[in-house]
């Protein structure tokens, strides 16, 4: 008889966190045609702080493009690491796929990769964390058929931020490494 008592009262404290995990999740609601017409912009600006970061973030990598510019016409120039990272993710892969074709058809462009890393850290291991940076990519670029002789890579380490602020989505603008024309 105790034992199933024990259970029975297990089972309900089981189901009512269940309940109030469910009342605390945020659910989102879908909105009628008349306010779907909102920009996505509008929603960004309307959002909390946390909703926007996460829009901009994937892990602790940033996914936003508000800071990347063209290597050419229709071909992003920079790619985005986790923090301490050199590891490639999916989206930086892609870039580096398409900054390849465009080499590969281009082929008297020659291209500088310049590291960069946030600002925590020392001045030295950040500069050693963007040169490993610059040089995954530059590896990834001759997987695809770019000579190493057309690539330079550079580190600029924490020097060279792209956003000046102190919080985790600055930090993640500035982990990137950027492919620039050299000639």
């Amino acid at each position: 008889m105790n034992l199933s008592k024990i259970f029975k009262n297990a089972f309900l404290v089981v189901v009512f966190g269940l309940i109030i995990t469910a009342c605390a999740t945020k659910q989102t609601v879908k909105t009628t045609t008349e306010s779907s017409t909102t920009t996505k912009a509008a929603e960004t600006q309307k959002a909390d702080p946390i909703e926007k970061l996460d829009a901009l973030m994937q892990g602790d990598v940033y996914i936003g493009s508000d800071t990347v510019g063209e290597l050419a016409s229709g071909v992003p120039d920079r790619v985005f690491f986790a923090t301490n990272e050199t590891i490639l993710t999916t989206a930086s892969r892609e870039t580096l796929r398409k900054q390849a074709a465009w080499l590969r058809q281009n082929s008297d462009v020659t291209v500088v990769v310049e590291g960069h890393a946030d600002e925590r850290g020392t001045r030295e291991y950040n500069l050693a964390l963007g040169e490993r940076r610059a040089n995954a990519a530059k590896d990834y670029l001759m997987t695809y058929g770019v000579s190493s002789d057309r690539i330079k890579v550079l580190s600029y380490g924490k020097e060279r931020p792209v956003d000046s602020g102190s919080n985790p989505l600055s930090w993640s603008k500035n982990r990137r490494s950027v492919t620039v024309k050299a000639n």
